[in-house]
């Protein structure tokens, strides 16, 4: 009978003296090369000869496409069970800022210090910038107590585009071989990572790479494919509406047409539940073209209807219809002769000098980003901080949390990155605002 190993890596240093991984694996499990793939991508298995406590491996308990890249780092640092003494997670924020990090923070490592044993959570600063560069800070109890209603993070973050990842930048390594270098020398378990969908590329990236990653959904733009809600949307949705109403008493004092710039990205959900919340006459969504023609008709009867002021939400991605049949740098060269001017500001100075009307525009710009979360999304954001623990806890990695009616699921992080969630044109909320008279610029 073959003895029991203290770990799946010491099982395979047993049984693979000079040999490949592979073949080390189907040594150590009895199983072989297909069986390899089947388990690093579908499945909970346990090894009849190994340990027990090696055994405790939970659904990809090495992380979701390890075994189709490389040998994973945690099992080259035999740290990994679920249960084991002594962990060390990573935790980062990338990306945009947003409502609601500190509280995933605080709700992540709350349930690490009360349910993991001699726990260790290090803070990477300033997003992947950090564990590039290992630039950390050890977390403790006292960090994150009274940070639930702090706005922005605590841990600093930065934009790294994905784009960049794999590129090498003179003879070194790309930024990619050295965050999986560092999660490595620095003996992480599991790394979490706060974000939007740039960010959720990138740990797909590091989960293929053979790091056990777990996503957490940050995003105003509420566009990571396979969840019903990010954490620090409707923080976002109430700030925007609020702006739209407010500028509507000044609209309404001076007769004027208001475009107002919501930010969302190439999405317009941001943009449909602020406009919705707030009474907007019109929502411009890059889903839905714009006609400026017809844009300019429905303002002109919405004044001869007796209305003293048209406000049109406008996401930052709108479009026109003839940019929307534009190729990428087609449209490109077609922005430049309107220099830095946003699509509110275009369309306020487009619709005026063909109407005459009296137009203005705002971009509410960074202010959708920042203050206090609200109390829907300090809920939410704690529970997602928590049930990302929970995962780590038992193992199980490659995933992002998700929403799914009201209830925390996850989702394969290689299934959902690089993917993105939009407003249906013809979804139930868009017909039903519609049927109520509100125009999308058709």
């Amino acid at each position: 009978m073959t003895p029991p190993c203290p770990t799946f890596s010491a099982a395979l240093q047993e049984a693979g003296k000079g040999k490949s991984f592979l073949q080390s694996f189907a040594v150590a499990t009895g199983r072989g090369g297909k069986f390899f793939y089947k388990f690093f991508t579908s499945r909970y298995i346990k090894f009849p000869n190994l340990a027990p406590q090696t055994q405790n491996l939970c659904y990809n308990g090495i992380g979701y496409g390890a075994g189709r890249a490389k040998f994973s780092a945690a099992a080259a640092s035999g740290r990994f069970c679920a249960g084991e003494k002594g962990r060390r997670i990573g935790i980062l924020t990338s990306g945009g800022g947003g409502p609601g990090l500190n509280a995933v923070i605080r709700g992540f490592c709350k349930y690490c210090f009360n349910k993991m044993k001699d726990v260790e959570i290090l803070g990477f600063l300033e997003g992947y910038a950090g564990l590039i560069d290992r630039q950390y800070r050890q977390l403790s109890p006292a960090d994150v107590e009274g940070i639930l209603d702090l706005g922005g993070t605590i841990l600093g973050t930065s934009r790294q585009p994905y784009k960049l990842m794999t590129v090498k930048e003179g003879e070194g390594p790309t930024r990619l071989q050295q965050m999986v270098e560092n999660y490595k020398k620095l003996r992480l378990d599991c790394l979490v990572t706060l974000g939007g969908a740039g960010t959720h590329k990138t740990a797909s990236l590091l989960s293929v790479e053979g790091c056990n990653v777990i996503g957490l959904p940050k995003t105003i733009d509420n566009d990571i494919y396979g969840t019903d809600v990010t954490f620090g949307f409707h923080t976002a949705v109430g700030i925007a509406a609020d702006a739209l109403k407010r500028i509507r008493t000044t609209a309404d004092s001076h007769r004027r047409v208001f475009f107002v710039e919501v930010m969302g990205n190439k999405v317009g959900w941001l943009t449909l539940y602020a406009g919705m919340a707030a009474g907007a006459d019109a929502i411009l969504l890059p889903e839905i073209p714009f006609d400026e023609d017809n844009l300019i008709k429905f303002i002109a009867e919405k004044q001869a209807s007796g209305a003293r002021s048209v406000v049109i939400a406008v996401a930052e991605g709108a479009m026109s219809r003839r940019e929307a049949d534009m190729g990428k740098k087609e449209r490109r060269d077609y922005l430049v002769q309107f220099g830095s001017a946003t699509v509110a500001e275009r369309l306020a100075g487009t619709i005026s000098q063909k109407s005459g009307l009296s137009c203005r525009s705002t971009v509410l710009g960074h202010i959708q980003r920042g203050g206090d979360p609200c109390a829907y999304d300090k809920v939410i954001s704690t529970d997602i901080g928590a049930f990302g623990a929970h995962l780590a806890d038992i193992g199980r990695f490659g995933v992002t949390v998700c929403i799914k009616g009201n209830r925390l699921g996850f989702n394969v992080l290689t299934d959902i990155a690089g993917r993105t969630k939009r407003v249906p044109a013809d979804g139930q909320q868009v017909l039903l605002a519609k049927d109520m008279g509100v125009y999308f610029g058709e």
